[in-house]
C-alpha cells in the first residue's frame, strides 16, 4: 500500500510529499509524530519542494549574467557600499512601491553585482525579473521590430516586477534605441521598479540618451522616484590582485 501511494503522489506531482512519504518509511519519523504533525508534516515538505522549484524557475527565466546574493557581498574594500543601506534595499520595499534604483560608479566596484543580488532576492520573494544588458537589449528589441514581434516583448518587459537594466550608457542611443527606450520606460513609469546600473554619473545620461526632449522625457520618469547608490574607487578585482602579490 505504500508503493501504491508513493506511485500515486509521484503521478500527481507532489513530489514534495513523495519524498517525505519515502524518507519516514526509512527511519522512525513518523512514528515520533501525532497523525496530524505528520500530516502537517507532509503538507510543509510539499510546499517548500513547491516554492524552491517556483524560486528556480524564476531565477532561469530572469537570465542572470552570474550568481549573486546579498549574503555573499564584500563589505571589506572601501567603495562607498553601506551595509545598512543595501540591507534595507533587499527588503524590497522600492520594489513594492514601484520605485527606480539608480547604482553608479566606476568599472569592477560591483554595480552589476548588486543589482544581481537584488534581482535574485526578488526572485526568492516571488517577484518576476529580467535581467538584461542594455545594449543588447536593445539590439533584440530592433530585431523584433523588423520581424514585428516587438509588441509580445514589451508587454513581457512591462509584466516584470522588476526590469534590471545594466551597463547603461555603455553605447550611445541611436534613434531608434531612445524610441525603444521610451517605450520602456513609459509602461513602466509608477507600475513597476527598474534597476539601472551604469558607470556613467546621473547628470551624465543627457548625453548619452542623446536628443534633448527624449532625454528629458526619460528621466522625468526616471529621477523623481529613484533611490541612488554611488560607488566610487578603484576595480575591486584589481584590488584584490595587489593584496594577494604583497603578501606572496
Amino acid at each position: 500500500m505504500n508503493n501504491q501511494t508513493l506511485d500515486k503522489m509521484r503521478q500527481m506531482r507532489l513530489f514534495g510529499m513523495h519524498d517525505a512519504f519515502k524518507t519516514s518509511l526509512e527511519n522512525t519519523l513518523k512514528e515520533q509524530m501525532t497523525q496530524d504533525q505528520f500530516i502537517g508534516h507532509l503538507v510543509a515538505s510539499e510546499f517548500d519542494n513547491r516554492r524552491n522549484r517556483a524560486i528556480e524557475r524564476a531565477v532561469k527565466a530572469a537570465s542572470f549574467r552570474y550568481n549573486a546574493s546579498i549574503e555573499e557581498i564584500d563589505y571589506t574594500f572601501e567603495r562607498g557600499l553601506d551595509r545598512n543601506q543595501v540591507e534595507r534595499l533587499a527588503a524590497l520595499e522600492f520594489v513594492a512601491e514601484s520605485k527606480d534604483l539608480f547604482i553608479t560608479g566606476p568599472t569592477g566596484t560591483g554595480k552589476s553585482y548588486l543589482a544581481t543580488a537584488l534581482g535574485n532576492k526578488a526572485c526568492q520573494d516571488g517577484y518576476k525579473v529580467l535581467y538584461a544588458s542594455t545594449a543588447k537589449l536593445m539590439s533584440q528589441l530592433k530585431i523584433a521590430k523588423v520581424k514585428g514581434s516587438v509588441i509580445n516583448d514589451f508587454k513581457r518587459i512591462e509584466r516584470m516586477d522588476l526590469l534590471i537594466l545594466d551597463d547603461f550608457g555603455m553605447q550611445a542611443f541611436d534613434s531608434q534605441a531612445r524610441g525603444i527606450l521610451m517605450d520602456i520606460i513609459e509602461d513602466r513609469h509608477q507600475k513597476r521598479s527598474t534597476i539601472i546600473t551604469s558607470q556613467v554619473p546621473v547628470k551624465g545620461w543627457y548625453d548619452v540618451i542623446g536628443e534633448k526632449t527624449v532625454a528629458d522625457a526619460v528621466l522625468d520618469r526616471l529621477v523623481h522616484h529613484s533611490l541612488r547608490v554611488e560607488l566610487f574607487g578603484e576595480s575591486i578585482r584589481k584590488r584584490k590582485t595587489k593584496n594577494e602579490n604583497m603578501y606572496r
